[in-house]
């Protein structure tokens, strides 16, 4: 039953899935750009290099040969993987998968050309002239993003006209890889929004957990809360979304899958095919697996029976607020001291400003309200500070 999984990319996520990883006797490479990444601290082995050098990623694959390839960021040469495929490696959840995640662009003709799912209006720009083209065609307020990148980087808004050469800069300075190009879509009137983590199996029917709510500041997940409340029907159209997407990328593991919800219906936003940041909240025990044990069970084709929520829960990031290569925190003693909650230190060597650090979760029994467990779970990150 021993496998051996190279994790391309070693943050807080992929920490948490080495540990469950190892709860099940599994042996795990962590790879990432630099030393000392959160996973690499709690795995036998790992590798420093650029995951957008194809040569140096062909080395790492040949040089351990894995059972699994388990991507956990954005910036790879995720062409790569076809050919891996080809050589007989497993690539989760597929290199389709990875292949068209990792660019807004592929996902998002996905899933509104073939698949016919409900989004936002978008066009495409290449340079500020064309962007400025997008964003008459779409109107104001729209929402550029970059094509490549993660946690919000390169995202803004335009609100008017001198709002465009400030976006298309900041899109480069936030891109990852070497696409220059955006996504203009139109800004969707949501009244909430929410990630369905939902799980393909090599063997058995997709499953989904309770629904999390999260909000967002500056295009990054601050706090999370499951299950959220939402309408049964707008529920079962989410999951039908989720359903055809995942099935057209083909793969087992579990999916982040976001969708607006306003009162003209369910969008499709974005899709990561592995754990999502917003599902750390079931890092509270909200549900019988949380979503790192689930992944790794989809992947090593485990029977998964079912997913039930035990309790409710919530989340909210620790942020830093300077940067330092030696960043301590205040007022864990307080955060220790409190009940019904948990905390995770992610154990990153350096902070800069409203760099995730650290996340609080808290819970209850189904019978309490989500509001004021997502309330206390803010309050108690308030209280802990990242310092030089």
């Amino acid at each position: 039953m021993k496998k051996k999984i190279v994790l391309l990319g070693s943050g807080e996520l992929g920490k948490e899935f080495v540990i469950a990883a190892q709860r099940l006797g599994q042996s795990v490479i962590a790879v990432d750009s630099y030393e000392n990444a959160p996973a690499m601290q709690v795995t036998d082995q790992y590798e420093v290099i650029n995951m957008l050098d194809g040569q140096a990623l062909d080395a790492v694959i040949n040089k351990h040969k894995p059972d699994y390839i388990v991507p956990e960021i954005e910036a790879i040469r995720t062409e790569r993987f076809y050919e891996y495929e080809q050589q007989g490696f497993t690539v989760v959840p597929s290199a389709k998968a990875a292949n068209f995640t990792m660019n807004r662009k592929a996902i998002r003709d996905l899933a509104s050309k073939e698949l016919g799912l409900k989004t936002a209006a978008y066009r495409y720009a290449a340079s500020a002239k064309a962007l400025t083209a997008a964003v008459e065609e779409i109107g104001m307020p729209c929402v550029v993003k970059p094509l490549m990148s993660s946690s919000g980087k390169g995202q803004s808004t335009i609100k008017t006209k001198d709002d465009i050469q400030k976006a298309w800069t900041y899109s480069q300075e936030g891109s990852r890889g070497d696409v220059a190009e955006v996504i203009v879509e139109a800004f969707v009137d949501f009244e909430y929004e929410i990630t369905l983590l939902t799980v393909t199996q090599q063997q058995g029917p997709t499953l989904f957990c309770p629904p999390i709510g999260h909000l967002q500041q500056r295009g990054d997940y601050q706090q999370s809360w499951q299950p959220a409340a939402m309408q049964q029907q707008d529920l079962q159209t989410a999951q039908d979304m989720a359903a055809k997407v995942t099935e057209a990328l083909t793969g087992a593991g579990l999916w982040g899958v976001e969708f607006f919800v306003a009162r003209d219906g369910v969008y499709f936003s974005e899709l990561s095919p592995r754990p999502h940041d917003t599902g750390m909240v079931t890092l509270a025990n909200t549900q019988n697996f949380n979503e790192f044990e689930l992944h790794l069970r989809a992947i090593l084709g485990l029977p998964i029976p079912e997913i039930t929520q035990e309790r409710i829960g919530a989340s909210a990031v620790i942020l830093a607020s300077d940067h330092s290569n030696t960043p301590q925190f205040t007022g864990i003693k307080d955060l220790a001291a409190a009940t019904k909650s948990d905390f995770r230190l992610f154990g990153k060597p350096n902070s800069r400003p409203y760099r995730r650090m650290g996340v609080v979760v808290t819970y209850d029994d189904k019978t309490q309200d989500v509001v004021a467990v997502t309330k206390r779970a803010k309050h108690l990150a308030s209280k802990v500070k990242v310092i030089s």
